[in-house]
């Protein structure tokens, strides 16, 4: 168990707590769509109920990746698996979260739960990533972020769509978390031995790679959507 009084976990904790409110703008909006039909005095109750719902299915299925990340390769399977997550936080598209709304109390719960773990790869492989095994850090780190989610995610988005650097910030993070789960592979690991600076200069070409992709990517959407509005007739 990590030592709660050492660097390491504390950088390790808020690695976590900033990666699932990075990965959890998608979340946010989902919940508020599931619940946008009950009246105002349900909405909390089914926010609150389901919430807690979907942070236990999230805590079992973070945990079982934990575990399962000690079979051979699999830790490299999720390196590169969230190097691709990294990538796609880089470029996502606006909007396309169509999500029926409950007409019930238990409706809409099971809706949030639901939605919750279908989309909560993302943050699931990355927190398992993050925590290095280290399954205390799971708990504490998910219990720490979903409150803030709950209350603060419509200003972190916000603070998102203001701030780009954030969602690049985000996505280095994340990079930089693959590197890490790749490197510990235990074949490679075993390669590397106690040359760190072989560690470090493949987490530095990771991290690198992935922001310049993402850069790449939104630069080019960004010329060819510049046309399109600078055509449309003046109001």
């Amino acid at each position: 168990m990590m030592d709660p009084l050492t660097l390491d976990f504390w950088s390790a904790l808020i690695t976590i707590v900033f990666l699932d409110l990075v990965l959890a703008g998608d979340n946010a909006i989902v919940i508020g769509m599931a619940a946008r039909n009950l009246p105002k005095h349900q909405q909390k109750a089914a926010i609150l109920w389901g919430m807690a719902g979907a942070v236990a299915i999230r805590i079992a299925a973070t945990l079982l990746v934990v575990y399962l990340l000690e079979v051979p390769w699999l830790q490299l399977a999720g390196g590169l698996l969230l190097v691709w997550i990294a990538c796609k936080l880089l470029v996502q598209e606006e909007g396309g979260h169509e999500v029926k709304a409950g007409n019930t109390l238990w409706q809409s719960i099971w809706t949030i739960i639901a939605a919750d773990a279908a989309m909560g790869l993302d943050n699931v492989i990355a927190i398992a990533g993050a925590s290095e095994g280290h399954q205390i850090l799971v708990v504490i780190g998910l219990f720490i972020s979903i409150p803030i989610v709950i209350w603060g995610s419509s200003l972190f988005i916000r603070l998102m769509g203001r701030f780009p650097w954030i969602i690049y910030l985000g996505g280095g993070v994340l990079a930089y978390t693959a590197a890490k789960m790749i490197a510990h592979e235990k074949a490679i690991e075993a390669w590397i031995g106690e040359r760190d600076w072989i560690a470090w200069t493949f987490y530095t070409v990771v991290i690198i790679c992935v922001l310049a992709a993402g850069y790449a990517v939104n630069t080019a959407r960004a010329k060819r959507i510049a046309p399109h509005e600078s055509s449309r007739p003046m109001k």
